[in-house]
């Protein structure tokens, strides 16, 4: 059963904290997924096989914790996620960002960058309100959202999506590749040649922006968003270990 924080935002946060040795590892999860994704859990898996910390928690809106996922935003998110950061983990983490967890991660790298000792980014999304998902709108669609505030949009993976006006005038106040990004901690991405969510070139942007004394991107052939076939979970894991290392 998943544990609870309460968080100064009134929101309340289900999460799952495994004890062990640091640098402990955090698990951030993407839009509209949960901390019970094949992922999460079997990084938790091999975290507690390790002896190593590990937290994985559920974003307000999504999975377990309280609120409605149309009522939050970008903003929001990283909030929830430097809450339970601060209240669960000790020490110097290493986060793991999926997807809009990857933008999450940056979010913290900037806010508290002295509790960071190393990023892997697994397809990684920075800005992908602004840069990918606005601009994929229909003109009706954007209409929409600024007449009546919301639309809808098919997901190839779950349920539809719920995407509301505060939604993308948030993102815009959190944007990472538009202004100096320094990742002062190794930092480790892959990303998958035939994932349809995250095209090969964020990662590229992001590898030429960011300031870091030491990033590296892996691309993987054929695979997909998701990035959870055996040998892609092992791919993040050595990512992890390699980062652990070198923090």
């Amino acid at each position: 059963m998943a544990h609870r924080l309460e968080t100064s935002t009134g929101r309340t946060l289900a999460y799952h904290k495994t004890n062990g040795t640091g640098p402990g590892v955090v698990f951030l999860g993407g839009f509209m997924s949960d901390m019970n994704g094949t992922k999460a859990v079997y990084l938790e898996d091999w975290a507690r096989q390790q002896g190593r910390a590990f937290l994985r928690f559920d974003y307000s809106g999504h999975g377990e914790s309280s609120g409605k996922f149309e009522d939050g935003c970008i903003g929001d998110w990283a909030e929830d996620a430097q809450a339970a950061v601060t209240a669960l983990t000790k020490g110097p983490q290493i986060l793991v960002g999926s997807s809009m967890g990857g933008w999450i991660a940056l979010l913290l790298a900037r806010r508290m960058p002295e509790r960071i000792s190393g990023l892997v980014g697994v397809a990684a999304a920075p800005d992908f309100t602004e840069d990918s998902m606005w601009p994929g709108l229909s003109d009706s669609q954007r209409r929409q959202i600024s007449d009546e505030g919301q639309t809808l949009l098919p997901n190839p993976y779950e349920a539809p999506y719920t995407l509301t006006r505060r939604l993308f005038e948030d993102g815009r106040h959190h944007l990472v590749l538009r202004s100096p990004l320094p990742l002062p901690f190794p930092v480790r991405l892959v990303q998958g040649t035939a994932d349809e969510a995250v095209e090969t070139s964020v990662p590229l942007r992001l590898l030429g922006h960011a300031e870091c004394h030491d990033m590296r991107l892996t691309l993987v052939k054929d695979a997909d968003h998701r990035f959870s076939t055996s040998d892609c979970l092992a791919m993040i894991t050595d990512a992890i270990a390699e980062v652990s290392r070198r923090g």
